[in-house]
């Protein structure tokens, strides 16, 4: 197939991009600066044509449509995401506007394939259970989420008329070659280099290539709409740091703070922003997510289409071995794994 793609200079975008190749498929990226198609791609020996980069945004219809001209696959994975209130509502139209835009116009166009990148995040209300796809798509409470929320209300619609949209919803994205630390790998980075902290509930995340090899699954089904959750195992924040000690060898910093003081801190943060406006996610949303984050399980899309996640210990130990090899962390701060 010919796939049209927004996202693919990104962390699971440009994994997705080598996975689509890799299997046959060609790929169209639109993009917003062509020089980082090559700083993405080069180093790994990937030939993407000129023109097959197209410059543009995903709430301009004109550079959608030229992307989209030619192609019989879509993959939707461009966000914007910033945590600033005065970026608040530039977060909301450009996420909702690139999925009407992108995943609207190839639905209209009756495209047999249609993937779309969402967040297991948009079923998470704090207190709930465990999450699972067929849960009440939760509201939101910053600009991103709202946005998220929005977008898959839209895009379940489509599904609902008929479109061939396949949904993904990955936990936290972890993986080694990330064009630039994306959110989950930067907590590694902090975790190694600084602390962490323990606290209730845990961090559940995906391996990156899992998550790639899910978006190939569902670009090649061959009819109708799915979702599929992308979930690694849950592990509590002590486990999770034990893990990193057990790898590195060396004793990873922390230092137990109640789940409660941590979202009361986040409730300062945002009278904060309301003052002084800084991107540091230090948010009552943020710190609900951190301490109460009920789990959910990759068993449905295990059984249902062969995709087996990997354990976190293996996508830690590549994740600091590929910081460590390209300087993102010392010798010292990844401890055996250097050797």
């Amino acid at each position: 197939m010919r796939v049209m793609m927004t996202g693919g200079t990104g962390f699971a975008g440009s994994h997705t991009v080598r996975r689509y190749l890799a299997a046959g498929h060609s790929v169209r990226l639109l993009v917003r600066d062509a020089e980082k198609v090559r700083r993405v791609f080069d180093p790994f020996e990937v030939e993407i044509p000129e023109a097959d980069v197209i410059v543009g945004d995903i709430t301009d219809e004109d550079s959608v449509m030229r992307a989209m001209r030619g192609c019989d696959a879509v993959y939707h994975g461009a966000a914007l995401v910033d945590m600033k209130r005065s970026m608040a509502a530039r977060v909301l139209d450009t996420n909702y506007r690139g999925v009407e835009l992108v995943v609207g116009n190839a639905a209209r166009k009756g495209l047999a394939s249609i993937v779309y990148v969402s967040s297991i995040s948009v079923f998470f209300e704090p207190g709930c259970g465990p999450l699972h796809i067929d849960m009440p798509i939760a509201a939101g409470t910053t600009a991103y989420a709202k946005s998220k929320s929005l977008a898959e209300h839209e895009v379940r619609r489509m599904q609902a008329e008929g479109a061939a949209i396949r949904i993904s919803y990955p936990t936290g994205i972890v993986g080694p070659e990330d064009p630039g630390l994306s959110d989950a790998n930067q907590a590694i980075y902090i975790f190694l280099s600084q602390t962490g902290v323990n606290t209730s509930s845990g961090f559940q995340i995906v391996d990156v290539r899992d998550l790639a090899e899910l978006h190939l699954r569902l670009l090649e089904q061959p009819e109708g709409s799915s979702r599929y959750v992308a979930a690694g195992p849950m592990l509590s924040w002590p486990e999770t740091y034990q893990v990193l000690d057990k790898l590195t060898g060396r004793w990873t910093r922390r230092f137990p703070i109640p789940g409660p003081l941590f979202r009361a801190l986040g409730s300062l943060g945002d009278r904060i922003k309301s003052v002084y406006d800084f991107s540091f996610p230090l948010t009552r949303d943020a710190m609900e997510f951190a301490t109460r984050w009920p789990g959910c399980s990759g068993e449905p899309t295990t059984r249902e289409i062969g995709i087996s996640f990997r354990e976190a210990s293996e996508t830690y130990r590549d994740t600091i071995r590929w910081m460590y090899e390209v300087g993102h962390l010392t010798s010292k701060q990844v401890g055996k794994i250097a050797d």
